[in-house]
């Protein structure tokens, strides 16, 4: 105790700042510092500075340390002896504390770790103070308490804000029976339902699970139930869809009971494959923000605290099966969760029948879709190649119209080609045969002409001696015997034809006078 108003002011301030409410600890702290108060602040909040040695020897002690734990600070060669004084520096720089043989670094300064419920169960130490400051050192840390007391008065308005809130929502949907109203019962008694509670939503935590189970694998082993490494909702979502219970394991470090419990219960390996067997395993640390807000959620006022939370694929229909609560031996918790899964399971079974249905008339509807848009595919595409045909058959239609109708046309044109090629035909021959002039009589200077024609008729003429050949051709295509106007003259003995080469001769010097036959040799177009 300080002898004097000056050290009662100071354990007052000390704890103010600080917010370590034991007087006894807060005494101790600054009797280690010499009644030091800025030694002992810095200490509180230095994670590399141990406050007073004896608390960690007392969290040794109350950790379960084994007879090789660590001397105090005299047989540490602190050198301190009773009326002596002390510094920080004369300690070791990290606190370690034995759990099961295995000691792992506590990172947390003194302040952090008092303010997770640790008690000092050690004695005085024996330091003897000196005189520190009064007025300066109020004036200097007044700041420092108006912004504590400023931070602590605004969570408290917004945790109440929130509280508040909270209630009046829950109060609505209970109303309307969307929050999943209580079933009351306790879970492990033979045909009672579950006791469901709705469980408020927290905000994503995928790094802080991963954080949680990286730490855990750390102090206690890799072989643990496989926590997911993702948010409470994305584990609840995960359950639902393969249709298990959620097993939640809410993580507190410093809580007396956490050690054993995570190095016998959580590694017994029927414990173990049955949560792997029945159970999506999702865990969190109570100090980290999704940790803490489950553990409000789920009302946890005692750790060890395991609950078994049945999900939904929807998230929709959350309800808390069963709480764990307090420290239990390998054979408790696997015979709660074996109750549990043999009580509740009918639920699961329930919804992965009634998710199966809705698969199957999901897959239903797709298949009756796919036929429908299969035959409306047939459909339109029989309509598209009638139409094709349609168009096809209308296109020959109309080609042959055309081609039709082009026929008409050419054989019109053909017709009147043929019609005007016969008239001027008709009309040459009637030009040649008034060419011929009048037969002349029998005389000594006339040739007389017998031409056989190609249809076996036989016509004959007289003509001047002094005639060209060429009127011979004449007379012939005057008679319209024939319609070939490509044709030959030939006489038979001799053999003679008289062709273009011949048509300027006379008939006297064609050999044809007096008297001569000759025959029509028709010539192809």
């Amino acid at each position: 105790m300080a002898d004097n108003d000056l050290d009662q002011q100071k354990l007052a301030y000390f704890q103010e700042i600080t917010g370590v409410k034991d007087s006894s600890l807060s005494h101790q702290i600054l009797d280690a510092y010499g009644w030091d108060l800025d030694s002992a602040i810095q200490a509180m909040v230095d994670k590399d500075t141990n406050a007073i040695p004896e608390y960690e020897e007392s969290m040794r002690l109350s950790g379960g340390a084994s007879s090789d734990a660590r001397p105090n600070a005299v047989e540490n060669g602190a050198g301190l002896a009773p009326g002596s004084s002390s510094s920080p520096s004369q300690y070791p720089a990290s606190s370690s504390i034995p759990v099961a043989g295995t000691s792992f670094a506590d990172e947390r300064s003194l302040f952090e770790r008092i303010g997770d419920g640790e008690e000092f169960h050690g004695s005085s130490a024996l330091v003897e103070g000196s005189d520190g400051t009064t007025f300066v050192w109020r004036v200097v840390t007044l700041p420092f308490a108006l912004l504590r007391g400023s931070y602590n008065l605004i969570y408290g308005v917004f945790g109440l804000g929130f509280w508040i809130a909270g209630g009046v929502l829950n109060a609505g949907l209970g109303a309307l029976r969307l929050n999943g109203a209580p079933v009351h019962g306790v879970a492990g008694e033979p045909g009672t339902q579950p006791n469901i509670a709705p469980v408020a939503s927290v905000p994503s935590g995928a790094s802080e699970a991963s954080s949680f189970l990286r730490e855990y694998e750390r102090r206690y082993g890799d072989y643990h139930p496989e926590f997911q490494a993702v948010s409470f909702n994305e584990a609840l979502r995960r359950a639902g869809q393969e249709f298990k219970f959620l097993f939640v394991y809410l993580h507190a470090p410093q809580h007396e009971s956490t050690p054993s419990f995570c190095e016998t219960t959580l590694r017994d390996d029927a414990v173990v494959e049955f949560i792997n067997e029945n159970f999506i395993a999702w865990g969190a640390d109570v100090h980290k923000p999704e940790g803490y807000q489950m553990s409000n959620s789920l009302k946890a006022s005692t750790f060890p605290f395991c609950a078994i939370i049945m999900g939904s694929s929807n998230q929709r229909n959350i309800a808390v099966v069963t709480q764990v609560e307090g420290r239990r031996s390998a054979g408790e918790l696997l015979t709660l969760l074996q109750n549990v899964v043999e009580e509740q399971s009918a639920t699961l079974i329930a919804r992965r029948q009634e998710q199966e249905e809705r698969d199957l008339n999901c897959r239903l509807r797709e298949e009756q879709d796919e036929a429908y848009r299969v035959g409306l595919l047939a459909d339109q595409e029989r309509e598209r190649r009638e139409q094709a045909e349609a168009e096809q058959a209308a296109r020959e239609r109309f080609d042959a119209d055309q081609k039709k109708i082009q026929d008409e046309k050419e054989a019109a044109q053909a017709a009147e080609i043929s019609a005007q090629k016969e008239a001027n035909l008709i009309r040459q021959r009637q030009d040649k045969a008034l060419n011929l002039g009048p037969e002349p009589e029998r005389g000594a200077d006339v040739t007389h002409v017998a031409v056989r024609l190609p249809s076996g008729e036989r016509k004959e003429r007289r003509f001047n001696n002094t005639a060209k050949v060429q009127i011979l051709y004449d007379y012939v295509e005057s008679l319209n015997c024939f319609e070939s106007d490509n044709f030959l003259l030939v006489s038979n003995f001799p053999r003679v034809e008289y062709g273009p080469d011949k048509l300027d001769l006379t008939l006297k010097d064609a050999g044809l006078h007096p008297r001569t036959s000759l025959f029509v040799q028709l010539h192809d177009s």
